[in-house]
Order: C-alpha cells, then structure tokens, then sequence
C-alpha cells in the first residue's frame, strides 16, 4: 500500500544558492554559486522534482493509476519515480534496459542501489533487451506495454516532456537575475530548456552533456523557446554516459574536502570539473557571477561505489 502525500508536489521549492570558495576562483576573479535544487529530497531531487511535478499532476488530473516510464540499471530517473509514485498514490511500472538482469532480480537488487531502492519503493520491473529497449518510442511497443499492464500514464525516459519542461522553468527565481551564467549538467534536454525559456536576456545557458556526441543540439532547439542565449560544452563527458576514471573520481572527493560539496560522477562532477577547469582557462571573464543548477542525483554514488569497490578504486566520499 503506498503512503500517500498529496503535499509534496504541491510545494514551491525555493532552493538556496550556496557561494563556493576555493583559490582558483579568487585568483581568477570569478564568484561562483551553487542552487541547491539536491536538497529538495533525497531520491526525487533537482531536477527530477521539477520535471515530475506537473507529469504527476496531469496523471492525477486523468485519473490513471499506475505511472509507467523507462530508464538504465542506475537511473535517478527510475528511482525518482518510483519513491514519487509511492509518494503520489501510484503504482509504478520501470521498463529497464537490459534482459540479463532479469535473469537473476533477486541477485540484481543485491548488487544494485538504485534499482534496491525503486523496489523498496514498490516498482515493478520489466527487463527488455538494448535491442528492443531502443523501440521505446514506437507506437507498436508501447501498445504492447498496455496490453501486458493495462492503462498507465506514460512518463519518457529521462522524465523530459512539455510538462517537465514547464517544471524547469521554475528553477530560476528573481534574485537569481544577478548571474551572468547559469550552468548545468544534461541527460536529455528538458532542464537546459526550461533555464533557456526562464533566463533573462542578458545571461548566457552553458550546458554540460554527460553523453557523448553532438545530438542533443537538435533536440534541444525543438524543445526550447527560439533564443540564442545558450551553448553547449561536449568537452568533459569522460568517455561518455556512464562513463568516469581516477581523475574525475580524485576531483570529486576533493572538491568535497575543499568546499563540502557532494557531486556525482555520471552528471554534476563532470559539470563541475568543467566549470573549474574553464575558469582555469579564463574562459569566464573577470568579475564574472556563475550559477551552477545541482540537479541530485547523489543516490546514484553508492552504485558507481559498488563498481569501484569491485575494482579495488578508491570510493567517492559521501
């Protein structure tokens, strides 16, 4: 039986921004700020939050009962919505890619935090493999989810949609119009989108893709008003969505020690160590104010630490 908190969503979050100090910064002349959008739950935070708020309305609204989306083996997405179903009074459904681990779940949840804690939250899985996983989209395959699990409301992979990106756009608040740049880290568009609709005329939307490649460019110009207030950085994916070494995970545990800040290493540490590493370049103009959107996340650190631990690599602080 869920535990129903009809409250949650209805609340306006209005997140602290939280100054960083560090000496490359003082040298460089740059202030630099953090929202902490993290700190609003932790497993339905940042930008999981927005992007759900208005999805969870309109599935309420519809009267569905069962929210059914898509994600990998450690999604944020997958876990957010699964504790925000529960949360909500829904049933949830995780279309997870990869039918090997389906072969073992009890053995899967053992060795996995996020998909550990989407059960614990009452979602059911459904292994499919990469192959068909890629047919997420098709009319064919999603009729094929309703006749297996009756009538459900569709969440996308990622969370990102019209209503998702109508949830970013609430990130930015008035005081935040002092900034110059505002960064963040991105899986699939629809926060930067909703930064780039919200920002004002005179800041600049840096964003930094977790994955690799180019594509999300396109996506992004179909999903965002028609501005020119935005870039792109491809330059600190680490090999590419998932991806991570020694180096970012030392910059993590150290930017921790040195700040007291958590970051993880799939989309905010990357951001992160672009930011600094840009900075470092002078990159940002003297004088400049910088935003960074933490967008959680942090759940998915014990995954990524179980993976080290087997490797015998230094963990990420948490």
């Amino acid at each position: 039986m869920n535990t129903i908190d009809n409250s949650f969503f209805n609340q306006v979050f209005v997140t602290k921004n939280e100054q960083i100090f560090l000496p490359i910064l003082e040298e460089k002349k740059v202030a630099l700020f953090v929202k902490r959008e993290d700190e609003i739950h932790p497993f339905v935070s940042g930008n999981k939050f927005r992007k759900l708020k208005y999805n969870i309305a309109k599935a309420k609204s519809l009267q569905k009962k069962t929210l059914l989306t898509f994600g990998g083996a450690f999604s944020n997405h997958i876990v957010a919505t699964a504790v925000a179903g529960s949360l909500s009074g829904f049933k949830t459904i995780g279309i997870i890619r990869g039918d090997e681990l389906g072969k073992d779940v009890a053995k899967t949840l053992a060795s996995n935090a996020t998909l550990r804690e989407a059960n614990k939250s009452g979602m059911q899985f459904k292994f499919v493999s990469r192959e068909k996983y890629r047919n997420k989209t098709s009319e064919y395959f999603i009729n094929e989810l309703k006749e297996e699990f009756g009538d459900f409301y569709l969440v996308p992979e990622g969370g990102t949609n019209d209503l998702a990106i109508k949830g970013c756009e609430e990130i930015l608040i008035e005081e935040d119009n002092k900034f110059d740049y505002i960064c963040c880290a991105i899986g699939t568009g629809g926060t930067i989108s909703g930064l780039i609709n919200s920002a004002k005329t005179h800041q600049n939307i840096i964003g930094f893709p977790a994955l690799k490649g180019d594509f999300l460019t396109k996506e992004i110009q179909q999903l965002a008003t028609k501005k020119d207030n935005w870039c792109l950085d491809t330059t600190y994916h680490f090999g590419g969505y998932g991806k991570y070494n020694t180096d970012l995970i030392r910059f993590i545990n150290e930017l921790k020690e040195q700040t007291g800040l958590s970051v993880d290493p799939i989309y905010t540490g990357k951001m992160m160590f672009g930011i600094l590493d840009k900075i470092a370049r002078n990159e940002f103009p003297e004088n400049s104010k910088v935003l960074v959107i933490h967008t959680g996340g942090l759940q998915g650190i014990a995954g990524v630490n179980e993976k080290l631990k087997n490797k015998n690599k230094d963990l990420i602080n948490v």
